[in-house]
């Protein structure tokens, strides 16, 4: 692909610069596609399970296209240039904290055979003449596949720099030594103390701590101090597992609910442990919250293993979690969130009405009146299906 870029007609040119137009403003199924495309397939499975670094992945992408696309439309067909973006930065410095190389960037290959594909579709729409669309194909093939390649190969270089900033100093030091603990190496307990900075004997509550934006670092480290607050502690581990997501280990078994000032933080807390064992079950108890929380998309904020357990069981399964959703709420998953609240009240109170009635600041026949709409809406009476139905209820919430 190197040597000098050939020039396109001017014809050619005109076409280009319509088609890139219709990229600039995707139809959102198209850009889902393209999403989905990116994080398929077993090589893309660590990245697909991780939300930070699947976020990360479509937005790269996404931020790929339209540099294409814009560069089309100034300059069309003229051979567009690979630019180390915040996106592209910010990503490349995720995927090597979690110890992935560059089969990770697998995704964008996958996303430019879409890209290609819809690519296509304008393409046909936009001349009859059989001679231009040849023309129009090949030039734009060869444009998209150079520009791919040369991103991944801007990316792969970053890659190889964060990996050798990272072999150098005391934060190269202390994730090793908690990978170590972590996969439970025979590392002696002191020397793993020295490394870390922090008592491994007595309680643990780990904490994943993450943004929902790229540029989020500010809003880590006021949560991270407002959770420190929080839990009367006075010391903590934090490791820098990607710039938009931090591990923290507290030495208290529990903690009350910090006040977070950002709304673009998320708290995916573990149950609290103790000792060796305890710091490393509570650590993948917090990442597995975190993966169900944004698999789910749900908003809440700050969320616990035990919030999550039972409705990480029923949804391992997509198809199946929907099938039994739907066989279990019928009607009732799509009433109105008063009555859906009422019901799921009422059972965590133990089905006493008046308690119901008092804890939603409301008359008793009321209540009773609002469950007796939703017994009416269950495909089965609510009576011989109790269980099932607080079971989808919470279901319902997280997903909501």
């Amino acid at each position: 692909m190197d040597g000098e870029w050939p020039a396109s007609p001017p014809r050619i040119q005109q076409l280009i610069r319509v088609g890139a137009q219709q990229i600039l403003d995707p139809p959102a199924d198209w850009v889902e596609q393209l999403h989905d495309a990116s994080l398929s397939g077993a090589r893309m499975r660590p990245v697909a399970e991780d939300p930070v670094l699947a976020e990360g992945t479509r937005r790269t992408n996404l931020a790929n296209t339209m540099r294409w696309a814009l560069h089309n439309v100034e300059h069309p067909g003229e051979r567009v240039p690979a630019q180390l973006t915040a996106e592209i930065m910010v990503a490349t410095h995720d995927l090597v904290r979690r110890g992935l190389d560059e089969a990770a960037l697998d995704a964008f290959r996958t996303a430019q055979s879409v890209a290609w594909r819809l690519w296509m579709e304008i393409c046909f729409g936009l001349t009859d003449d059989l001679a231009e669309l040849r023309e129009l194909l090949d030039i734009t093939s060869r444009s998209i596949s150079t520009f791919i390649d040369d991103t991944v190969t801007a990316m792969s270089e970053q890659m190889r720099a964060e990996r050798e900033e990272l072999s150098r100093g005391t934060h190269a030091q202390r994730r090793e030594a908690v990978s170590l603990v972590l996969e439970g190496a025979p590392i002696p307990m002191d020397r793993a103390q020295e490394q870390l900075g922090y008592r491994l004997a007595g309680p643990h509550t780990a904490v994943v701590l993450w943004s929902t934006t790229p540029d989020g670092a500010s809003d880590l480290e006021a949560a991270a101090a407002e959770l420190t607050r929080a839990a009367g502690a006075t010391t903590r581990l934090t490791i820098v597992a990607s710039a938009t997501s931090w591990w923290i280990w507290l030495p208290v078994s529990g903690f009350g609910t910090p006040e977070l000032t950002s709304t673009r933080v998320r708290l995916s807390v573990g149950r609290p442990g103790t000792g060796l064992d305890g710091f490393r079950s509570s650590h993948f108890q917090a990442l597995a919250t975190q993966r169900r929380h944004a698999q789910l998309g749900a908003s809440h904020r700050i969320v616990h293993y035990d919030d999550i357990r039972l409705v990480s069981l029923l949804t391992a399964d997509s198809a199946a979690g929907d099938e039994f959703l739907a066989d279990t709420l019928g009607r009732l998953a799509h009433a109105d969130d008063e009555l859906i609240e009422t019901l799921r009240t009422w059972v965590s109170l133990q089905c006493n009405t008046s308690r119901t009635a008092e804890r939603l600041y409301t008359h008793r026949n009321t209540v009773i009146r609002r469950l007796d709409r939703a017994d009416a809406l269950l495909p089965r009476p609510l009576a011989e299906c109790l269980v099932d139905v607080a079971a989808a209820l919470e279901v319902l919430r997280w997903r909501t």
